[in-house]
């Protein structure tokens, strides 16, 4: 009887070998993929920082160091084979957690920089202005006092190690914008004859009250006031030579209120020599289109608004109003 033949089963070892090999590098390219278009591996949201002239691969070298991808290699050739050709932008960016490879790749080139805001509230003054800048210990550079007036108060972004000089050239840009913008909407009965004197009169109004319904009839009694050639009789510009905007934290006294220095309204007639605050939108457009009042006075009503008289003797009776509030609370 003849033998069988023995099989081999060095065709079985390199097959089974085969399998085991596909098998690792279709889990590797899966464990990869995931990171790419499924899941990232960052836990939380994390700050990269995309230097200037920066390569993808320094970029994706700085994701790797920083948490928000496993390996900049792998990223750079998933990017390759399916992201786009657009350049990456650089600056400071904020990756969500467990943002996908392909996500943080469009992040960079769209340049969806992270932002931070500096914000210049209605009614600062310019040399608060410029302290608030000064302290934004991201921001680099030195900056001067900007000419009062001149910054539009708003929030603004910014970028890390961003110059405070840029930023405050996008505050006066929107100033001169938004005051553009406002004098060609200007009413016949405005009383200002230049976008510098509604400055000068918006800060005014900007500093003498916080209640946005009252703008337009505060507006209207200067505008009143100026037409007869009244004093304005405004404290707040005679507080501003003394402190250059900053809360005074005691009363005026009387050698002020006669003070002669082209800004105390109590001595001088007409509008002052310049703005004494950033006035906000509000403000400037209540000048250019008062409301329709005959009110010359008004005083506060103890509410935190004021009441408003055609008269003298209107006035001074609401005076002794707001005296007798005062006493009641122990002001007097």
């Amino acid at each position: 009887m003849a033998r069988k033949r023995k099989r081999s089963s060095g065709g079985g070892r390199i097959g089974c070998l085969f399998l085991i090999v596909l098998a690792v590098a279709i889990g590797t390219a899966g464990y990869f993929w995931y990171d790419w278009g499924i899941r990232g591996p960052a836990e939380k949201p994390v700050a990269v920082t995309i230097a200037e002239g920066s390569s993808l691969t320094a970029a994706a070298k700085a994701l790797e160091e920083k948490g928000a991808i496993r390996s900049a290699s792998t990223f750079l050739r998933f990017a390759k084979l399916f992201g786009s050709d657009a350049p990456i932008k650089t600056g400071e960016f904020e990756v969500p957690a467990h943002a996908t490879g392909a996500q943080i790749l469009e992040m960079l080139q769209e340049g969806k920089v992270k932002q931070r805001f500096v914000t210049v509230p209605e009614g600062m003054p310019s040399i608060l202005v410029r302290e608030r800048l000064m302290k934004e210990d991201l921001l680099t550079g030195e900056v001067a006092v900007p000419a009062e007036g001149s910054v539009l108060p708003d929030s603004y972004a910014f970028q890390r190690g961003e110059t405070r000089a840029a930023v405050l050239k996008r505050m006066q840009a929107a100033m001169d914008e938004a005051l553009a913008e406002a004098w060609k909407a200007r009413k016949p009965t405005t009383v200002v004859k230049s976008p510098r004197e509604a400055i000068i009169l918006a800060s005014i109004v900007e500093k003498e009250t916080a209640v946005a319904s009252e703008r337009r009839t505060v507006a209207a009694v200067y505008s009143n006031r100026l037409r007869i050639g009244m004093r304005l009789q405004a404290d707040p510009t005679t507080i501003y030579p003394i402190t250059k905007g900053k809360p005074l934290g005691r009363r005026i006294r009387q050698s002020e209120l006669r003070a002669v220095n082209g800004y105390n309204t109590y001595a001088i007639a007409g509008l002052p020599a310049g703005p004494i605050a950033n006035p906000g939108r509000a403000s400037i457009e209540a000048v250019l289109d008062p409301a329709q009042s005959k009110a010359l006075y008004f005083v506060a009503d103890g509410k935190g608004g004021h009441v408003f008289a055609d008269t003298l003797e209107q006035h001074n009776s609401n005076v002794q109003k707001w005296y007798k509030i005062r006493r009641e609370r122990g002001e007097m």
